[in-house]
């Protein structure tokens, strides 16, 4: 298994898994021009990505998707809330799914959770790898960690979640009072703080890699984001890495390993 975030935050997401010869997306919030000189940095042809699972219709992470699935024949993979999305509309692949199915690939399954968010039908997605048994969770855009996320991420090797803003920074920030009250709900956004609480209670030694997702530009940053983590996961029995995913940059491969963790790259983009 190898994990590649492609960029991650307001204004686009997309997650590259890689399991043997099997290659998913986990949303496509670029567009085909951006994404593919992303992928291009990494070494990857578009058109040897198998499928793209959506996780929710919010721009950010749709955006994309069915406009690649057309120039690149990929299959596309949502629930039926989140295929209705208008960028969905024309792509003929399109397979739906309920949260709490298992999706199958020939190198890998994806178990497929819902999340609590203000969108239609959102998910989250644990992958497995077949041949390895190395698992990744991927959960942001989450207002809490429900018990459906806290069961799925049980065992993993890899944990991508959400860390979204600093509650500090929200509340003195230049967003306005509703928009603050969104973001901080049970269906909006996870907090650097929840992010903490809920990592310190899953991640074991096992764990080789957490990666923070989705951080605000104007109400966090990777600085705070990761001095937050890092106390929260202090005097715990975890030894991996842990490492803020970028908007504008790919970071990665993340890649389960028994005994030490591969230190992941960050890639310039031209």
């Amino acid at each position: 298994m190898k994990l590649w975030i492609l960029g991650s935050g307001s204004s686009g997401n997309a997650i590259l898994i890689e399991c043997d010869e099997t290659r998913i997306l986990i949303d496509c919030g670029f567009g085909t021009r951006i994404l593919a000189g992303r992928l291009k940095t990494i070494g990857v042809d578009p058109k040897s990505i198998d499928a793209c699972l959506v996780t929710h219709e919010h721009t950010d992470h749709v955006k994309g998707a069915g406009g690649a699935a057309r120039r690149w024949g990929w299959d596309v993979y949502a629930t039926k809330g989140t295929a209705k999305a208008r960028e969905l509309a024309k792509t003929t692949s399109l397979h739906t799914f309920k949260p709490g199915d298992t999706l199958e690939f020939a190198g890998m399954t994806v178990l497929t959770t819902a999340i609590p968010h203000d969108a239609r039908e959102p998910a989250g997605f644990v992958v497995t790898s077949r041949s390895t048994g190395a698992r990744a969770g991927l959960f942001y855009d989450i207002g809490h960690v429900s018990r459906a996320i806290a069961n799925a991420c049980a065992s993993l090797d890899i944990l991508v979640l959400e860390s979204n803003y600093d509650e500090d920074m929200l509340i003195n920030g230049p967003y306005p009072r509703w928009l603050q009250a969104r973001i901080a709900s049970r269906v909006g956004h996870l907090s650097n703080r929840d992010a903490g609480v809920f990592a310190r209670a899953t991640v074991t030694r096992d764990v080789n890699h957490v990666v923070l997702a989705h951080l605000s530009e104007q109400n966090n940053s990777p600085r705070v984001a990761l001095t937050s983590m890092r106390g929260a996961l202090a005097r715990t029995k975890f030894r991996g890495t842990i490492t803020a995913a970028k908007q504008d940059a790919v970071v990665g491969p993340f890649v389960p390993n028994e005994k030490r963790a591969e230190k992941p790259l960050q890639y310039a983009l031209f």
